[in-house]
């Protein structure tokens, strides 16, 4: 798991690129090293995260709406090109195209916010308390403590929503968005086929074909990756070749700090 989560950290490190005649930055990121034919969409969404974040460093990330438009290659970094649209006091937003050789393989509109103080409402409720060590799970792609009471690779049926403990090692706060942002995007398209009696997410390329092709993240307060984390997934629907999921992100006291939605190719036989 130490080498997974160093490997990570490593790939959260962009290298500075050409600025362009505007004066917007570019990066570049290298990839982990995973038995996977193609990039997994989770270090993308932490890779233009942190570009966005090094674009803008007075601000904080408050939403990313991302779309991969084709999968990208494992063998070859990915460079980050962001253009700035605008950059007042308080607000900035700005697009980030994620480029390999055979062209654009994400590219995200971001909006950035300055802390500042306002009035706090929350109707969300909050979690249930702390699963204990006997709920300990294992995701080959997360490496950091997880706990659950669901098996996302069980052929049986269940409605489809899907609860997460997470905690990372310490880390530098300020890689919480982007290390958030690629925990996001694992469990979705497993929590939608929960429903589906004989099919699990164990299952992609051989019993079904899944590929997301969008993914949204917002971001509404300061929060730690290395304090407990529930990251609450629902799958309303799956329809017309695709699978539609959100969730939110709170931490163990029950402040909402996130939020997130997924759609995806998903092809049942």
């Amino acid at each position: 798991m130490s080498e997974l989560w160093n490997d990570l950290l490593s790939c959260l490190e962009l290298r500075s690129g050409t600025v362009d005649t505007d004066g917007d930055p570019a990066f570049e990121g290298d990839n982990q090293h995973l038995e996977y034919h193609r990039l997994f969409g989770g270090q993308l969404l932490g890779q233009l995260a942190r570009a966005s974040a090094l674009t803008c460093p007075d601000k904080h990330l408050k939403s990313m709406h991302v779309l991969f438009p084709r999968e990208g290659r494992a063998d070859e970094p990915v460079r980050y090109e962001t253009t700035r649209h605008h950059e007042g006091r308080s607000f900035a937003s700005l697009s980030v195209v994620a480029r390999q050789s055979s062209g654009p393989i994400a590219t995200a509109v971001v909006s950035l916010h300055a802390p500042e103080n306002g009035t706090t409402r929350q109707s969300v409720a909050g979690p249930q308390p702390l699963l204990d060590e006997g709920h300990r799970t294992h995701f080959d792609l997360i490496p950091w403590e997880t706990r659950s009471t669901t098996d996302l690779n069980t052929t049986g049926t269940a409605a489809p929503e899907f609860d997460l403990w997470m905690r990372t090692p310490a880390v530098d706060p300020t890689l919480a968005p982007a290390l958030l942002a690629y925990a996001t995007d694992l469990n979705l398209i497993g929590t939608a086929l929960l429903p589906v009696d004989g099919l699990c997410q164990l299952g992609n390329g051989t019993e079904f074909t899944s590929a997301v092709t969008s993914h949204n993240v917002w971001f509404h307060r300061p929060f730690r990756t290395d304090d407990w984390l529930l990251l609450r997934h629902h799958s309303p629907l799956t329809a017309q070749g695709r699978c539609f999921g959100r969730g939110d992100v709170l931490t163990a006291g029950g402040e909402l700090v996130a939020s997130f939605a997924q759609e995806a190719l998903l092809r049942l036989p």
